[in-house]
């Protein structure tokens, strides 16, 4: 069941502010009610809303519509109710549209070409909505999400057979449970990062962003995070079914990538420590590409942790069933890249070796002159959305003082996430001086203390997963900060500053995208989106509607939207939106209604497949 809003004449309009905003806390209260939980039932947080809630005095007239003045405004019902989006058929329940299995099947496998973004051309995009499947019910909250997922959220048993002894993942009832476990930490994820850290500064916020390549159901990134470190994790859309859809219902930061021929959505110097367990990935294969590409996303005095084969291949090559020559070549071309690129082997004890990147750029410059080693010629580093790999060596940015750390020291977590990013202060990014920055903390600030007071749950837990689609220099997650939650901070390609290093610097999490394709994760994933000036930045580039479909795709029912844009934008937004199941109220900028900003407000019903509903032919 979800909620229905009944639209109040937009030519009756209130000028008193404040009702708007009661009214909208009440909006928020009672939705609360309707969410649901692991078990289908109303959790404690929806009935402690809904007793708060219980005292809101919502007046029979209250009006929900933005105090935008002209006929523009006003949006007939009727309207709302035509060209109705249907249901897509069930079997699209689970479909990612640029990872779809059958048209992966049709490009080569070399390098794992297959397994790359590959995203239907227009007359093969599906104008429907995906259904959930049935007896979907809301995540739990974190922290118990971390160790059970619903059974019915994404019904498949395979690895809880294929990982059986390796303490992946265990079915129980009508729940999954993730013990914590992995290929290379059977014994559990924690027991495992107190061996990195014993060589790694994980506890006192020096390494806060961790990338986790191949990462299985995410397991390490999920224990990371009561240490305070945010991982980006990623695995393919593959024979091991749905790791990332565990990962995202787990409420665990993942999308589905793979390292094949394309570079990776991420800036240069992006990542404190990035992560191979058993992931599979030939790292000393075509020239050291992979590793080079890893190099490029860690920041000068970041670490690459690689655990399993070919590390400690004396002892294990029989384990493995592999030959022991061919572990020890593998092993030989990996230190021989590892040199080359500075890193430095600070560790290898057991299966897990441990390398910390140069700082001293100037000591590694000449060793790799003395090598030959082939340099990228790319003027920018960050420019890497279908831009394919390659093997030479990212270089390190100019220092202006041999003690100074390449691209700008940063500060220790939590401090870094006001600290001016060092890309700012060195002027790297034209357009964004110390003062915009500062500013823009400002705004954000301001904005989500807006939000906070007409969606009260907004940091209560019941939203985990958050996406800021325009994400700019990442004010929205700094300014939504807390332990209950993360923020996918997206940079759109075609935004006109490229902040995602930005973000990185930050100790925030996010990726590059274009909003043209469909994002590289599975449908109901996020639990709150936020579209800052998306519509406007995409106007005349692709169709508002496939953005919209997109966005209901990748949302959980019962799931909330903020769109923030001009009013005119917004009027477009919410026509199409009244087709979606989606629930709207327009409400005026913060700073009143004079303001031609405003901001539109959305919650997606709650319905599964099969449920008396007509569906596409598609």
């Amino acid at each position: 069941m979800a909620m229905k809003i009944n639209s109040a004449d937009s030519r009756t309009r209130s000028s008193v502010s404040i009702f708007i905003v009661v009214g909208l806390c009440c909006f928020f209260y009672l939705l609360g009610a309707w969410q649901r939980s692991g078990f289908g039932k109303g959790d404690s947080i929806a009935l402690e809303m809904t007793k708060s809630g219980a005292d809101c005095d919502i007046l029979p007239n209250l009006n929900f519509e933005t105090h935008h003045g002209g006929e523009s405004g006003v949006i007939d019902d009727s309207e709302l109710k035509v060209k109705v989006f249907k249901p897509c058929h069930p079997r699209y329940t689970d479909y990612t549209p640029c990872q779809d299995q059958r048209r992966a099947m049709t490009f080569p496998r070399e390098n794992m070409i297959y397994r790359e973004r590959h995203c239907p051309p227009e007359n093969e995009k599906l104008h429907c909505l995906i259904p959930a499947p049935k007896g979907y019910v809301t995540p739990f909250p974190w922290p118990k999400s971390r160790d059970y997922v619903p059974y019915a959220n994404a019904p498949y048993k395979s690895l809880t057979v294929e990982k059986a002894i390796q303490n992946w993942i265990q079915y129980e009832g009508n729940v999954f449970r993730f013990p914590g476990g992995g290929t290379q930490f059977p014994q559990g994820a924690d027991a495992y990062i107190d061996q990195l850290a014993s060589v790694i500064p994980i506890e006192n916020g020096t390494v806060r962003t961790a990338l986790d390549t191949g990462c299985g159901v995410a397991s390490w990134g999920a224990y990371l995070w009561k240490r305070n470190v945010i991982a980006m994790s990623f695995a393919p859309r593959d024979s091991h079914e749905s790791q990332i859809q565990f990962a995202l219902e787990r409420g665990v930061p993942a999308v589905i990538g793979v390292l094949g021929t394309v570079k990776m959505p991420y800036p240069s110097r992006a990542f404190d420590m990035a992560h191979c367990s058993r992931c599979l990935i030939p790292w000393g294969a075509n020239d050291g590409t992979y590793m080079m590409e890893v190099d490029r996303v860690l920041r000068p005095g970041g670490y690459w942790v690689l655990s399993g084969p070919p590390i400690n291949w004396k002892n294990n090559y029989k384990a493995w069933q592999r030959p022991k020559e061919e572990l020890q070549e593998e092993q030989r071309k990996i230190e021989e890249i590892a040199k080359l690129l500075c890193w430095e082997k600070k560790s290898e004890k057991g299966e897990i070796a441990i390398w910390q990147k140069s700082i001293d750029a100037d000591s590694c410059r000449a060793t790799q002159d003395n090598s030959q080693a082939t340099f990228c010629k790319s003027a920018d580093s960050d420019d890497v959305w279908y831009k394919k790999m390659e093997a030479c060596i990212t270089p390190y940015p100019n220092s202006n003082r041999p003690d100074e750390v390449p691209g700008g020291e940063r500060k220790v977590f939590p401090d870094r996430l006001y600290a001016v990013p060092p890309r700012i202060a060195s002027g790297s990014v034209p357009g964004v001086s110390v003062e915009t920055f500062l500013e823009d903390n400002k705004t954000w600030k301001k904005h989500v203390n807006a939000y906070k007071k007409f969606i009260k749950i907004i940091d209560s837990g019941r939203y985990r997963n958050i996406m800021d689609m325009n994400a700019g220099l990442g004010g929205f997650a700094a300014a939504l900060d807390s332990p209950k939650l993360w923020v996918m901070n997206v940079v759109p390609t075609i935004a006109e500053k490229k902040t995602l290093g930005v973000v990185y610097e930050r100790g925030l999490i996010g990726i590059y995208h274009d909003w043209c394709e469909a994002f590289s994760t599975y449908p109901r994933t996020y639990d709150l989106i936020h579209a800052n000036g998306v519509f406007s930045l995409y106007k005349d580039k692709c169709n508002f509607e496939d953005i919209l479909l997109e966005m209901d795709r990748i949302l959980r029912p019962e799931g909330a939207v903020i769109f923030r844009d001009d009013v005119d934008v917004l009027i477009k937004v919410k026509k199409i939106v009244g087709r979606m199941r989606w629930d709207t109220k327009m409400v005026d900028h913060e700073d009143g209604p004079l303001v031609p900003e405003k901001v539109l407000v959305a919650v997606k019903q709650y319905w599964v497949a099969g449920e008396n509903n007509s569906t596409s032919s598609r």
